[in-house]
């Protein structure tokens, strides 16, 4: 680990403002850049927000240290795993590129084999995020309704009317168009909606949530984060989605998570 990750995670753990994201690392050439957070206390939901209710047992959620995707993955990230033979290609980009924009038409079993892969690759612990931890890492310790504040702001996110009436949104942009959230996280708000690890529950995100790297079966997942098809306030930190199990579109896509064996970080390439 490098002494500038370790001065970051230093200082984010000490609960000073979220503006020092730590350095990403990468676990192998074509593996996705990942950002280690301290993890912490995050108080989740918010009653502004369809199907984002503070969950019935209460808000506060703690999240222990974990690595997040910097960006989406990518259709070249998805291609090097299809490459390997261990995810199913054929995915359509409805003709708007491939290469850096974010993969779409995937699964979560799709998303688990991609995660998977990396894990057999690398020897470390990939995964989808859980519904908290995404929480947590969206909103980069803020309380607001986006991770820059309550109200929409032009040139922040890709979802409908986001950048104002002149833009037309017909689809995603390459990953990383629009500025990061004070972790140094792009598109955790609009491009794509993103898959969890959680079964979807209706209302609030449930009072037990699972524990990382669980294998529970779900009817449908959670997908966070909004897309470049909906309005902003589906764009939201808060803001839940229904994916049903087996089911891909081009409004989906998803970003992994990695555990942290030694708690804070481990040797980071």
């Amino acid at each position: 680990m490098t002494l500038r990750l370790l001065a970051a995670l230093a200082v984010l753990t000490a609960g000073a403002p979220a503006a020092l994201a730590a350095e990403p690392f990468r676990d192998c050439p074509d593996c996705p850049q990942m950002i280690p957070l301290p993890g912490g206390t995050v108080s989740v939901g918010d009653v502004r927000v369809r199907n984002a209710a503070p969950p019935p047992d209460g808000a506060l959620r703690h999240v222990a240290p974990f690595a997040i995707a910097r960006t989406e993955t990518t259709f070249d990230q998805w291609q090097a795993c299809v490459d390997a033979g261990a995810c199913e290609g054929g995915q359509d980009d409805h003709g708007w590129g491939r290469g850096d924009r974010p993969v779409i038409n995937v699964t979560a079993d799709d998303a688990r084999a991609y995660a998977a892969w990396l894990s057999r690759r690398t020897g470390h612990a990939y995964r989808l995020p859980t519904e908290a931890e995404w929480e947590y890492a969206a909103r980069a310790g803020s309380r607001t309704l986006y991770p820059w504040g309550d109200a929409v702001q032009d040139g922040r996110a890709n979802c409908r009317d986001c950048d104002g009436p002149v833009v037309e949104h017909g689809g995603t942009t390459p990953v990383a168009s629009y500025p990061p959230n004070a972790f140094g996280l792009h598109d955790m708000n609009g491009n794509l909606w993103e898959l969890t690890a959680d079964c979807w529950t209706p209302g609030a995100m449930p009072a037990t949530p699972p524990a990382p790297g669980g294998t529970e079966e779900c009817k449908a997942h959670v997908m966070r984060g909004g897309a470049w098809y909906y309005h902003p306030r589906v764009a939201a930190s808060a803001s839940r989605g229904r994916n049903a199990a087996g089911v891909w579109s081009y409004v989906v896509g998803f970003r992994v998570a990695r555990d942290l064996e030694n708690g804070a970080g481990d040797a980071a390439r």
